[in-house]
C-alpha cells in the first residue's frame, strides 16, 4: 500500500456502497491527486442491491422500489453525475386510496404521512366512522397535551392514538407509514421515521394545528415533480455507477464476500475464498447482519448493537392484466390495505381461506397511472406488496400460490376480472430495517463505536434512512468520513 494513494475497500454493492465509493474517487469532479485507490467487493452476482429491474410483457418494471423522492436531491444528483439526467422520468398522477369500511375511498387532502391536520377532509372521507370522526375533532376543541414531557423519542402509534383516537393510526398512519417500512407503528421510532411529530406533541394547543405549523415550516418548497423514476429502471443506475466506477480504474468485483476483517499493522486485511484484499480504510455498506460478522473480533459492543437490528421479509407481485380486466374508476396511483382487514366472505370462500383472515395484500400500484412510461398497449401492469414485520405468510407460499392469492384479492380490491396474463414474484427476505424506539441512539453508538477502530465508516438503509436518496447521501456521508481519517482531518457530521 502506498502512503501516496492509500486503499479504501467498499464491503457492499447496493446503493449505499456504490456512492460510497464514486464519491472516494471524486464524485461529480472525478479522481484527484491523491486519490485512493478504490476496491468494490459485491458478495452477489450484481450491483445495486435493492434496486433491481426486471423485465414483463416487453418492458423494464422494478422488483425492488419503483421510485425515489424529488425533495431530497441526492438521488437526482447522483443520476446526473453519471450521465442519466435525461432518464429522469416524472411520476404521472398524484393522491392514492385506501381500503376503509369495506371498499376503496381516496385519501383526503391535508395528510402529513397519514397523519390529519385538517377535520373536514378526513371526516367527508368516510375513512373514519362517526365515532373515529368525533374523537379526531376533540382534538380541536379539547386537545390532549403531552403529559410525558419533552423526550428524545417514542413510538409513533401510542403517541397520535392518544392525540387523535386510534382509528387515526389503524386506517391511515399504519398502512401508510407502516407500510413503507414494512413494520408497524406501535414501536415504530418518532425521532428516526417521523421527527416533525415531537415537535408537534409538544404544543398545549391542538395536535392537528401543531403539526400542519411544524410540517410547513419543516418542508421546503421545491418545483417540479413529487417522485422521478429512470426510463431504464432504477437498475439501470447501479449498472451505470459500475461502469462509471470501472472507467476511474476502480476494481469492482462481484460473486466476492468478504468472510473476515483483520487487523494488520498498516491497516486492515479482507479476506475473501479469491484470497486477501489489504486497505487503509474500509466502508461496510452491507446490512446490519454481516456488518456485524465482520465487525465482531474488534468491537463486540458494535457487533452486538448491529445484531440487534431486525429486519422485515417482503416480496413484490407484478401483475399483467388485460386492460378492460380492471375498472376505469381506480384513483391515483394505488391503494393502502390496513393491517387485519379480513378478506371478504365471497373472495375467501373462492379461495379457499379461513373466515376473517385478513389481506395478505399490504398495497398496490397502479404503475400505467404512476408512471406512464410503463403503459404498455392493451395491458394494465399492477404491482402488489406482500409482507411486513409479523406477517410472513408468504414466505411459505410457492411463485404460483402466492401469485393465485393475489390474484384472488384483487377481485375485491381493485374490482380485477379474470386471471393476470403475465406476473414476476420477486422475494426479499430480510430486506427492510425497522427502526425501533431510540434507533438513532443506537445508530449514533454504533458510528462512535466503528469511527474508534480507524478509517472504517458504516452505510446503507440500517442507519439513517432506508430511501434511495438516503442511502446515497449515507454512502457518500461514510466515504468522506474514511477520507477524513486517513488524511488525519475531523470526520464529516453523519448524514
Amino acid at each position: 500500500m502506498s502512503p501516496d494513494r492509500p486503499v479504501v475497500v467498499v464491503v457492499g454493492g447496493g446503493i449505499a456502497g456504490l456512492a460510497a465509493a464514486w464519491e472516494l474517487t471524486g464524485g461529480a469532479a472525478g479522481p484527484r491527486p491523491g486519490s485512493p485507490s478504490v476496491v468494490l467487493l459485491e458478495a452477489g452476482a450484481r450491483f445495486g442491491g435493492k434496486l433491481a429491474t426486471v423485465e414483463l410483457c416487453g418492458g423494464p418494471v422494478e422488483a425492488g422500489p419503483d421510485g425515489f423522492l424529488a425533495r431530497r436531491p441526492e438521488a437526482a444528483e447522483l443520476c446526473r453525475e453519471v450521465g442519466l439526467g435525461d432518464d429522469l422520468v416524472p411520476v404521472g398522477a398524484s393522491g392514492a386510496a385506501v381500503w376503509a369500511r369495506g371498499r376503496r375511498r381516496r385519501l383526503p387532502d391535508g395528510l402529513v404521512l397519514g397523519v390529519p391536520t385538517k377535520l373536514l377532509p378526513i371526516a367527508r372521507s368516510g375513512i373514519l366512522s362517526l365515532g373515529g370522526t368525533l374523537r379526531l375533532a376533540s382534538d380541536l376543541v379539547v386537545p390532549r397535551p403531552d403529559t410525558r414531557g419533552p423526550l428524545g423519542d417514542r413510538s409513533i402509534g401510542p403517541l397520535v392514538s392518544r392525540k387523535l383516537g386510534h382509528q387515526v393510526v389503524d386506517r391511515l398512519v399504519d398502512p401508510l407509514v407502516g407500510g413503507i417500512h414494512a413494520g408497524g407503528v406501535e414501536d415504530a421510532s418518532v425521532a428516526a421515521v417521523f421527527p416533525v411529530l415531537l415537535t408537534a406533541a409538544q404544543e398545549r394547543s391542538s395536535f392537528m394545528r401543531a403539526l400542519r405549523r411544524t410540517s410547513a415550516q419543516a418542508s421546503q418548497a421545491t418545483e417540479g415533480p413529487l417522485f422521478w423514476a429512470l426510463r431504464g429502471g432504477l437498475g439501470s443506475l447501479a449498472a451505470r455507477l459500475a461502469e462509471r466506477l470501472a472507467e476511474r480504474d476502480a476494481d469492482v468485483r462481484l460473486a466476492q464476500p468478504v468472510e473476515a476483517m483483520d487487523r494488520v499493522a498498516a491497516g486492515w486485511l479482507l479476506r475473501t475464498k479469491e484470497g486477501e484484499q489489504p486497505a487503509d480504510g474500509v466502508v461496510l455498506a452491507t446490512p446490519a447482519g454481516p456488518a456485524a460478522a465482520l465487525l465482531a473480533p474488534h468491537d463486540p459492543q458494535a457487533a452486538g448493537m448491529l445484531r440487534a437490528l431486525d429486519y422485515a421479509s417482503v416480496a413484490v407481485v407484478t401483475l399483467a392484466f388485460a386492460q378492460e380486466a380492471l375498472p376505469d374508476d381506480l384513483f391515483g396511483t394505488g391503494l393502502l390495505v390496513p393491517r387485519k382487514t379480513p378478506v371478504p366472505r365471497q373472495v375467501a370462500d373462492a379461495a379457499a381461506l379461513s373466515r376473517g383472515e385478513p389481506f395478505l395484500v399490504t398495497a398496490c400500484t397502479y404503475l400505467w397511472a404512476k408512471w406512464p412510461h410503463l403503459e404498455r398497449p392493451g395491458v394494465r401492469l399492477l404491482r402488489v406488496f406482500v409482507g411486513r414485520s409479523g406477517d410472513t405468510r408468504h414466505q411459505s407460499m410457492s411463485d404460483a400460490d402466492l401469485v393465485r392469492r393475489v390474484a384472488h384479492e384483487l377481485t375485491a380490491l381493485v374490482g380485477s376480472t379474470g386471471e393476470p396474463l403475465d406476473a414476476v414474484v420477486t422475494r426479499w427476505d430480510d430486506a427492510l430495517p425497522q427502526y425501533r424506539v431510540h434507533h438513532p441512539l443506537r445508530v449514533a453508538s454504533i458510528e462512535a463505536s466503528v469511527r474508534r477502530l480507524g478509517a472504517v465508516a458504516v452505510a446503507g438503509a440500517a442507519y439513517h434512512g432506508i430511501g434511495i436518496p438516503a442511502c446515497i447521501a449515507n454512502g457518500r456521508t461514510a466515504a468522506k468520513e474514511v477520507l477524513a481519517q486517513l488524511a488525519g482531518a475531523p470526520a464529516p457530521s453523519t448524514a
